[in-house]
């Protein structure tokens, strides 16, 4: 990775300027969030050497720096996932790009389906914790130059930025309960058995992104917070079947919400 790394920085630096601290993931239905960078350059992932390309609706596949409410965002409109046929180096490319331009605060967020009854579709949650089900780890094969080969994972999600996101949410009036995120590799949603599975184990949410980015991120010594928008009951517990549409659509619904309670949160960070 650290080879196919040493092109993509400059290139971002040339298109997008100095690159601030702190950076935020935008996951399905979510990029909303860069219509409201003041002063914005973007550059699109395609354009970027060696940067795998999102497939997938909702997931634009674009880089853009600017000013949300007067705060420096890096901001990553979209990703790409293992089910396209990434590989997990692939999928973690963005993450490690982000580190290599001087990120030192990630904000990851995703599409998640509810696990937990009392979650329902529009609710955000602030995730604590995570289980990878997706049987694959971005830091499997030759030992890293760039990272511990044995990282700890006890705290992937740091406690500092969580506080900050909980006061943030406190100050605007946001529901934010604490939730862990079981991920799957996907594409196909879960069947009931499986979520009856991942709620015996303690998933309050589920989804098929954030934790490759995630074990990356800390590896590299990379500060991470995800926050979760619930799209849909997980399956067994809604009354009709699943699709991306359903997605995208309660996505759309919570984006009021969803951007006031990023702003205030990454000005805190």
């Amino acid at each position: 990775m650290t080879d196919v790394l040493r092109e993509a920085p400059d290139f971002v630096r040339e298109r997008l300027g100095v690159i601030p601290g702190r950076a935020v993931v935008l996951g399905s239905g979510l990029g909303v969030l860069v219509e409201h960078l003041a002063e914005a350059r973007e550059v699109a992932a395609g354009e970027i050497p060696h940067y795998p390309v999102s497939t997938v609706p909702g997931h634009a596949g674009r880089l853009a720096a600017g000013l949300l409410d007067g705060t420096p965002v890096l901001a990553l409109k979209g990703r790409v996932h293992g089910y396209e046929g990434y590989t997990q180096a692939q999928v973690v490319f963005p993450v490690r790009l982000m580190a290599a331009l001087g990120v030192t605060r990630l904000v990851t967020t995703n599409a998640v389906g509810g696990i937990d009854r009392r979650l329902a579709p529009g609710d955000l949650v602030l995730l604590e914790d995570q289980i990878n089900l997706m049987f694959r780890n971005p830091l499997r094969g030759p030992e890293p130059g760039d990272g511990p080969r044995f990282p700890d994972m006890s705290a992937p999600y740091d406690a500092d930025l969580m506080a900050v996101a909980r006061e943030a949410a406190r100050r605007l009036g946001i529901a934010l309960p604490a939730g862990v995120m079981g991920g799957l590799l996907g594409p196909s949603y879960e069947t009931p058995a499986e979520i009856r599975m991942l709620a015996r184990m303690g998933a309050d949410v589920v989804g098929m992104s954030t934790i490759p980015e995630t074990i990356a991120a800390r590896h590299l010594g990379v500060r991470v917070a995800a926050i979760s928008c619930v799209t849909n009951f997980a399956a067994g517990l809604g009354s009709h079947p699943l699709d991306h549409a359903e997605v995208t659509e309660a996505a759309e619904r919570a984006r009021d919400r969803f951007t006031r309670l990023l702003s205030a949160f990454l000005a805190g960070i």
